[in-house]
Order: C-alpha cells, then sequence, then structure tokens
C-alpha cells in the first residue's frame, strides 16, 4: 500500500466481532472507527468518509444490505469499497451482497490472512480510483485552460 492513512469503519452490532477486526487490522497503517447499527453507520460515513466499510449483515435498525444499497446509490458514496462480513452463507445471501452493490464478500469466521488480504486488495482499489479522480481532474483543468 501507499503511505496514506487510510480510513476503515467497522459496522458490526457484536462487541467481540470487533475487537477482533480491530485486532486484526492493527497491523495496517489505518484509523478504525465503528458502528453499531446501520443508521450509525450512514451517519458515521458521512462524517468520516471511509475508504473501506467492513459491514455486517445482520444489524439493527437497518440490515447491511439496505446500508450497502444506499451508499452506493448515491454518488458522493458509492466509491467506498465495502466488504460484507457475515455469519450468513447461503449463496442467496451472497447473491443479495453482490445485488446490493457489495464490493467483496467474507464469511464469519473470519481468518485474519483472508481478511488482511482482502482488505489491502480493497484498499489497493480504492486508492487507485482516487489516483484516477486527481488525473481525470487535473486534465479537465489543463483542457479548461486551452479554451
Amino acid at each position: 500500500m501507499d503511505n496514506r492513512t487510510y480510513k476503515i469503519l467497522i459496522a458490526d452490532d457484536n462487541v467481540q466481532n470487533v475487537e477482533l477486526l480491530e485486532a486484526y487490522l492493527a497491523e495496517l497503517d489505518c484509523t478504525i472507527s465503528i458502528a453499531a447499527d446501520g443508521e450509525e453507520t450512514l451517519a458515521k460515513v458521512g462524517q468520516d468518509k471511509p475508504d473501506l466499510l467492513l459491514l455486517d449483515i445482520m444489524m439493527p435498525k437497518m440490515s447491511g444490505f439496505e446500508v450497502c444499497r444506499k451508499l452506493k446509490g448515491d454518488p458522493a458514496t458509492r466509491d467506498i469499497q465495502i466488504l460484507m462480513i457475515t455469519s450468513l452463507h447461503e449463496t442467496a445471501d451472497i447473491d443479495r451482497g453482490v445485488e446490493a452493490g457489495t464490493d467483496d464478500f467474507l464469511t464469519k469466521p473470519v481468518q485474519k490472512q483472508i481478511l488482511l488480504t482482502r482488505v489491502k486488495s480493497l484498499l489497493k482499489v480504492r486508492h487507485l480510483q482516487s489516483e484516477l479522480e486527481r488525473t481525470l481532474s487535473y486534465l479537465k483543468e489543463v483542457e479548461g485552460r486551452r479554451s
């Protein structure tokens, strides 16, 4: 990964799951925030602008599927990488996650190396998206000067 400190939001209503994910992510250079339900997740996304969301599906107030659909449907948040982490493991659940717009999917119990590999990969994608946005913005500015 690059030199940037990434922001990761963990959305899970189970304290033990959150603590485990935080411990697994401790070796990465990132800032971690936590949300305990779907509504709080949306509020924290608006406030913290995370690069990556580790999203539990079964949460109070609003499911992870709904949260994902809302974030991916909003131009301001659609580029946030979402990794759904759930105890659901039926093919239909994975299909629902993909339809909601998730970028990746892990089932519990989560293995540390698999989680870290997926997180690093998704943060790399986020970094490349940001670089592309900056480059396109610069090109637009240069073309505007020529006109």
